[in-house]
C-alpha cells in the first residue's frame, strides 16, 4: 500500500511542525522518509505552490514530493491523480479535506485524516526481534563459564 498525502494539511496535524517554519516541507520529507523505510510503504506528498510546480530535489525511491504549481493547488493536483491511479485499492489518501476525501473514497481508494496519519507518524520504532529469538532464554552457568574463559584467556597479557 501507498499515501498519497496533502503536505501542508499533515504539517497542520503534528505537534512539532509548523506552516510558517521556512524548512516545514523538508523536516515533513524527512519524517515520511523514515516512515517508509520503517514501514516499507512509499508515499507521494504534495504541497501547494511551489515554484515551478512539479516533481521536487526532495524526492527519493520511497518518498515522491510534488509542488502544485501557483495556478493550481494541492487539492487539485490530489484529485488529478486519484483520477488517473491504474489499482485505488492499492492506494491511502491523507487529507484534511472532506471534498478531497469524499473524492477518493467514491474511487474506491482508503482513507485517513492529516490528524490519524500523524498518529502513525508518531508512532515509536518497533524493535525487529529474529522470529527464532527466545526473549526468556537464560545461559546457563556453564556456558557463561565457558565464554568467561574464553574472552579472558586472550586478556591474560601473554
Amino acid at each position: 500500500m501507498r499515501y498519497i498525502i496533502d503536505g501542508h494539511n499533515l504539517i497542520g496535524a503534528l505537534p512539532d511542525l509548523a506552516l510558517d517554519d521556512p524548512d516545514d516541507e523538508a523536516k515533513l520529507v524527512q519524517r515520511l522518509r523514515s516512515f517508509a523505510a520503517r514501514t516499507g510503504r512509499g508515499c507521494t506528498v504534495i504541497f501547494d505552490h511551489g515554484v515551478p510546480g512539479g516533481r521536487s530535489a526532495l524526492s527519493n525511491r520511497a518518498v515522491q514530493v510534488v509542488f502544485a504549481s501557483m495556478r493550481s493547488s494541492a487539492d487539485r493536483v490530489l484529485r488529478e491523480r486519484i483520477k488517473k491511479l491504474p489499482e485505488p485499492r492499492a492506494w491511502t489518501v491523507v487529507t484534511s479535506d472532506a471534498e478531497v476525501l469524499g473524492f477518493a473514497r467514491h474511487r474506491r481508494l482508503q482513507t485517513l485524516s492529516s490528524a490519524q496519519f500523524a498518529s502513525l507518524l508518531e508512532r515509536p520504532q518497533a524493535i525487529a526481534r529474529d522470529p527464532g529469538e527466545n526473549p526468556d532464554a537464560r545461559s546457563s552457568p556453564e556456558e557463561i563459564e565457558e565464554w568467561l574463559a574464553v574472552f579472558t584467556a586472550g586478556s591474560s597479557g601473554d
